[in-house]
């Protein structure tokens, strides 16, 4: 690249600031324009889409890409979503006063995973930026934080809990140690945009020291993350990248928090994969999250998000939740007041935010100020609901206090109106103040003194300008005169060529044009100064309140984020309790114990999927690990049996996320992990066929069970021969009955019917099967479980309903029925040598029709020789019924 350049000083200057980023895309600020060069100009022309120049410089072609300044907001999102980092270069003083060249330097690394860009990030979804270290043996660091809200958290685990950790938050980057990116890419890679950095970031003592001195603190055991040494790696290796990105106002983020695997519910990637609950598995469908989300603020939304994949396994907090949901379904008016007033609230994360990092505009400092209006209100509602539940409490004998109360009063109690900061905005900055700070037009009329001076001359002399106008047309008789102004040469008098023999002789000539000449004279100077000095000073006090205005709206980040934590939460149970009001959902029972018992229960996302007038079929499921631990689900394909593993999960998931269940009733024991075996996928990419996938996710159920586990397998075994499939299967549900130390609960879909023989034989194993019905001929699902097992699958009716062609479908019945004679005595080998051969083609009738393999067989006992006319007529009569029937 360095080659390309002939050495001048502006290429000079390039290649210095390039070397300090390399990797990174450098935009290069060139007057009105940022510049690209060399591969750099390359690879932006490809993603933006703009024109890609050369230029002969020194004698070696060299590349350019640009777009004008002011055009940043719409291509640097572009590019960080095509996994650039893209480090942004500024001219840092004012061409017009740098003496030689103008002083340049990167403000600013923007990376996929550190924005604070509002046309880059999305404001429902967190922006994670991620670091795993690698540490001895199975045993791994990681770390998550989103810069735009200050959200900091770490922890360390095996592979699959990191692995979990990563699918779960998404990051949009993640960081490793460039020594072990072959193990990184084996385990974690090809799913994110990754960076790596050398070994040394990468040491504990450098991690530690990097944390104590961010949070000024001597220790970490106030954060609960003393005993993390791979977490705190991780977290440290953050702070670093934040340095090199050029990220060094971070006092928002105020302290870092402990991911405790031990208070949330256990799901692997391939559950919330298979699951589908932060995204559909296939183009156009559905996750669970677009059912539940009826947020109407960005944190409310991002919360949503967290617990959606960080589902709670203790009782209280849950309770918590859902006594809350409660309280707002049963309270509907209040619970109404209390949205209009959410409705009205920006994002106070990323708002205070740009506070604290000083990239807040004035124009995002009324919506801070708006938004945090709205928390006055919010607060009187909840402190009210609490003292009438209080008054009624103590005029009624016997009576307790709502449980819900109790943690509305402590939301009450936790929301700060931040009055004080309120009031200084309000009285301070105008509503309709400008996006840039620079340009006035910001600050109130009795904030300053000088300042109101200030914009007196600056309004009068514009007054007065138009007085001088009309005067100086009186005086001349020139009627088209005008006074305008230009950059170039300030205000002018601009008369056309028609009345030049008008002008006075005190008017100076500035300027010739086609068919107009300019003028100025002394009086219109004069005022011209006197109006740009008042316009300079303007800005710069204007500029000065609208800094101290930052300053103590920055006092306040702390209070403003714990205030963005109880509206996020609230915004959250909110929508919980409009989703459960409006798809009739129930509050489940958490409950101690191992039974999970639904009655009536329905996927929450297919029911809302339905066409008009058809409605889903409920159904009841029993679960415990004393009578029914394993259910085996047999029968026909479409019948519904993938629908109620997956709305089993879902309802599991739900309860214990505090959201109320689409069932009838639900007594939910608590789950402490969830796996899920469910569709048919492969890793062509990794040499990995259907079935070793199959079978990978299949030994990570087992290998990670416990006593609360809740195991959803459907189809195990499929992908290999019907040997080998029966007996993988048979053997995987024998493991889980005659586990001693556990017992997970475990619902088995399977077209193996051969499996129901396990029922005879072990007493927690019950067969159950998705009902159907025939009629003439034909297969209704009534996608009803029932007891017992199910001998048919209807396969080939499936193929038949898909399209298959008719030929096809004829032959496969004409096979099934061979294979399945005397499917128990025969030799499996000798019925499939002895399959009949495919001569359907040249034969009168399709002998794998059934009805016409009747009318066959009864045409070829009959003697026409001792056939009476009438009888061969009533038994040509009896075959055109066949037919026909």
């Amino acid at each position: 690249m360095a080659k390309a350049f002939k050495e001048t000083p502006l290429n000079k200057q390039y290649n210095q600031i390039k070397a300090k980023y390399p990797g990174a895309l450098l935009l290069f600020r060139v007057g009105d324009f940022y510049e690209t060069f060399g591969e750099d100009a390359i690879r932006a022309s490809k993603i933006l889409g703009i024109v890609l120049t050369r230029r002969n410089n020194g004698g070696a072609h060299e590349e350019l890409a640009g777009f004008p300044h002011h055009s940043l907001d719409n291509y640097l999102p572009k590019l960080v979503r095509a996994g650039e980092r893209v480090a942004i270069c500024d001219q840092l003083e004012d061409p017009a006063m740098a003496k030689g060249i103008v002083k340049r330097g990167v403000t600013e690394l923007v990376t996929p995973g550190v924005s604070y860009n509002d046309n880059v990030l999305d404001i429902r979804k967190n922006n994670y930026l991620a670091a795993v270290h690698v540490g001895e043996g199975d045993t791994y660091g990681v770390a998550f934080l989103d810069i735009s809200t200050g959200e900091f958290m770490t922890s360390q685990g095996n592979a699959a809990y990191v692995d979990k950790m990563l699918q779960g938050f998404s990051p949009s980057e993640v960081l490793y140690c460039k020594k072990h990116k072959q193990e990184f890419n084996q385990l974690f890679g090809g799913k994110y945009h990754t960076f790596h950095l050398e070994d040394w970031c990468f040491g504990f003592d450098y991690g530690y020291e990097q944390l104590i001195t961010h949070f000024q603190t001597t220790t970490l055991k106030g954060y609960g993350i003393e005993a993390l040494p791979l977490g705190i790696v991780a977290a440290g290796v953050i702070l670093h990248y934040l340095r090199e990105t050029e990220h060094k106002e971070i006092a928002h983020i105020g302290r870092i928090t402990r991911l405790e695997e031990e208070k949330y519910v256990w799901l692997d990637r391939f559950t919330v994969r298979n699951l589908e609950l932060v995204y559909p598995q296939q183009e156009g469908g559905v996750p669970l999250i677009q059912i539940l989300d009826q947020t109407v603020t960005p944190m409310g939304a991002r919360m949503l998000r967290k617990w959606m994949v960080l589902p709670l396994k203790e009782k209280l907090p849950i309770e918590e939740r859902l006594n809350t949901v409660e309280h707002f379904i049963n309270h509907e008016d209040q619970h109404e007041s209390v949205v209009q007033y959410l409705k009205q609230i920006g994002d106070l994360e990323r708002l205070i935010s740009k506070v604290a990092v000083r990239r807040i505009n004035p124009r995002e400092l009324v919506q801070l100020k708006k938004s945090l209006k709205q928390i006055g209100p919010i607060k009187d509602i909840l402190s009210k609901l609490l003292e009438e539940e209080e008054a009624k409490v103590g005029k009624s004998e016997g009576a307790t206090r709502q449980p819900a109360l109790a943690i509305l009063g402590k939301y009450a109690d936790q929301l700060n109106p931040c009055s004080f900061l309120i009031d200084k905005i309000e009285n301070e900055l105008r509503e309709d103040a400008p996006v840039l700070s620079n340009q006035g037009r910001m600050v109130k009329s009795g904030v300053n003194a000088e300042l109101d001076e200030l914009h007196a001359i600056s309004y009068e002399g514009k007054d007065y300008l138009l007085k001088l106008q009309n005067r100086e047309i009186e005086r001349t008789g020139i009627g088209s005169l005008k006074i305008a102004y230009n950059k170039v040469f300030g205000y002018y008098l601009e008369v056309t060529h028609a009345h030049q023999n008008k002008v006075p002789s005190d008017w100076i000539r500035k300027q010739t044009l086609v068919n107009a000449e300019r003028y100025i004279t002394p009086e219109l100077k004069e005022y011209e100064e006197k109006i740009m000095n008042a316009e300079d000073k303007i800005s710069a006090i204007e500029y000065r309140i609208f800094s101290e205005l930052i300053l103590t709206a920055a006092e306040y980040v702390g209070t403003i984020q714990q205030n963005a934590v109880i509206i996020s939460t609230l915004d959250a149970l909110s929508s919980f309790a409009i989703t459960a009001r409006k798809n009739n959902y129930i509050k489940p029972v958490i409950t101690e114990g191992k039974e999970l018992d639904i009655k009536d229960g329905r996927h929450p996302v297919i029911e809302q999927q339905l066409p008009i007038g058809e409605s889903y079929v409920p159904n009841d499921l029993y679960l415990d690990d004393l009578t029914q631990q394993i259910i085996i689900i047999t029968g026909p394909n479409m019948a519904g049996k993938s629908a109620l593993l997956r709305q089993t999960a879902l309802i599991v998931l739900m309860a214990q996320m505090g959201s109320y269940v689409p069932a009838k009733s639900a007594s939910i024991g608590l789950v402490d992990k969830i796996f899920t075996r469910v569709g048919a996928s492969d890793n062509l990419s990794r040499g990995e066929s259907t079935f070793m996938v199959e079978m990978t996710e299949t030994a990570s159920i087992l290998n990670n069970l416990s006593d609360r586990s809740l195991v959803l397998m459907d189809e195990i075994g499929r992908g290999t021969s019907t040997y080998d499939g029966v007996s993988i299967a048979w053997a995987i549900t024998e493991y889980l009955h005659n586990q001693h130390s556990y017992k997970p609960k475990t619902l088995f879909a399977t077209h193996y019917h051969e499996l129901n023989q396990l029922a005879e034989d072990f007493p927690r194993i019950k067969n159950f099967n998705v009902a159907v019905k025939e009629v003439d001929n034909k297969v209704i699902f009534l996608r009803k479980l029932k007891p017992g097992g199910s001998a048919h699958s209807f396969g080939i009716h499936v193929a038949q309903i898909a399209g298959m062609p008719q030929p096809i479908v004829l032959r496969a019945s004409e096979i099934m029925h061979h294979l399945e004679k005397d499917h128990v005595t025969q030799d499996h080998k000798k019925r499939v040598k002895e399959v009949p051969k495919n001569n359907f083609q040249l034969s009168i009738f399709e002998p794998a029709d059934p009805k016409l393999e009747e009318l066959k067989e009864k045409l070829s006992l009959i003697d026409v020789n001792t056939l009476s006319p009438i009888e061969a007529l009533l038994k040509l009569n009896e075959f055109q019924r066949l037919i026909k029937k």
